[in-house]
């Protein structure tokens, strides 16, 4: 059998469309764009296609892109480059955002709390929607950042952005969402949004790994947290990456082009996994089953059997996903989303997550299904042999 990959939430190939459009400004047309001579004019002219192109999928003004070298960097830039920029302003450091966000957003926390600041963790219910409750309490204190995640890159919750956008708006507060598994899954209307930054990753979407943007409706909003010359407004300074540029722009025009298709296939086939898992494993358990989730993502848990050992079992199947804990200095960790979300320890520690994208077929569905009933047993089996049950 061919090889099954459901783990498209972590990286997707890179589209044929769009390494045809990147290949000429890796070797025919390589100029420096800051340049002012036909190399760099040349140069210049793809890059801002791309910005183009990038803005007009998502409701945007093309000055409004900055190009990053992905979803991590642009996290960081909206939520350090907001602290710096109201502390050159005179004013306190204050980031809120929610105890589900990616790393790069927790961690960006961190550091403004490193500089001097403060960080603030809004809660999350069962299902991983936020507390808007808790909100609406921190919004009083004049917040210099709200960042909240639009798709949950593990369990798929899809939170209530226009009522968060809202909300931020009446306070005068800035938003930022990280958008990187909502693009091209979900419309994203930027100007109508409430978002004054909004992240996006290529390699989520067809591109390859090293390109994302930023979207910046106010420069005022953000300083520079790397330093150089003038480029991408001084926001973010140095040679700008224009074949990445090329290549996120025409995986931006595809994800818009075929949104609506694509996301109605991705979740009949996502429905139908589910449905296939739960006929061969009658106790498995779906996270965020009751809320909002997008079309690519389903996040299970099996009782009774440690994600380690099921991943490794699907592997050697021929079958690749992820887990939702992670292994850090050796010893097993329920993810920090679904311990947010109430989730029990041992239930944590057994979930597995299959995301969906272009490439994924009614064939690999019923490869998974077909499989997992079998590994999971040999998995609980073996799992009761080492506890001497």
């Amino acid at each position: 059998m061919d090889p099954v990959y459901l783990d498209h939430a972590a990286s997707t190939p890179v589209r044929p469309e769009v390494v045809e459009a990147m290949l000429p400004f890796l070797h025919v047309t390589w100029g420096n764009p800051s340049s002012s001579h036909r190399f760099g004019r040349a140069a210049r002219a793809g890059f801002e296609q791309g910005k183009r192109q990038v803005a007009t999928a998502l409701g945007a003004e093309p000055n409004q892109v900055i190009f990053t070298s992905g979803g991590t960097e642009a996290d960081n830039l909206a939520l350090l480059g907001a602290a710096l920029a109201a502390r050159s302003h005179g004013r306190r450091m204050h980031v809120v955002t929610t105890a589900i966000e990616h790393k790069a957003v927790l961690a960006a926390a961190d550091a403004v709390v490193t500089l001097g600041g403060e960080a603030t963790i809004l809660g999350v219910d069962s299902n991983g929607t936020v507390r808007l409750d808790e909100l609406d309490v921190v919004l009083q204190r004049e917040p210099t950042l709200v960042s909240v995640m639009w798709v949950n890159n593990e369990v798929g919750v899809v939170q209530p952005m226009a009522t968060i956008g809202a909300q931020c708006e009446a306070a005068g507060v800035p938003l930022h969402s990280d958008a990187v598994q909502a693009f091209g899954k979900l419309p994203i209307d930027f100007a109508a949004s409430g978002c004054r930054l909004l992240s996006i990753s290529g390699h989520k979407i067809g591109a390859p790994k090293g390109i994302g943007a930023l979207i910046v409706r106010d420069r005022k909003v953000v300083d520079a947290i790397i330093h150089g010359g003038g480029q991408q407004y001084g926001i973010r300074p140095g040679t700008e990456n224009v074949a990445g540029a090329v290549a996120l722009g025409c995986a931006a025009v595809l994800a818009q082009r075929e949104l609506e298709g694509h996301v109605t296939r991705l979740r009949a086939l996502r429905d139908d996994l589910l449905a296939r898992l739960r006929a061969g494993v009658c106790d498995i358990v779906v996270h965020a089953e009751a809320g909002a989730h997008a079309p690519h993502i389903l996040s299970v848990s099996i009782p009774g059997a440690e994600s380690e050992a099921l991943l490794m079992h699907l592997d050697l199947a021929g079958i690749a996903c992820s887990g939702g804990s992670a292994c850090s200095t050796g010893a097993i960790e329920p993810s920090h989303v679904l311990v947010a979300m109430g989730v029990e320890r041992s239930l944590a520690l057994g979930t597995v997550r299959f995301s969906l994208g272009h490439e994924t077929t009614t064939a690999d569905i019923e490869q998974v299904a077909e499989a997992l009933p079998g590994i999971v047993a040999r998995v609980r089996q073996l799992t009761a042999s080492l506890n001497g049950v």
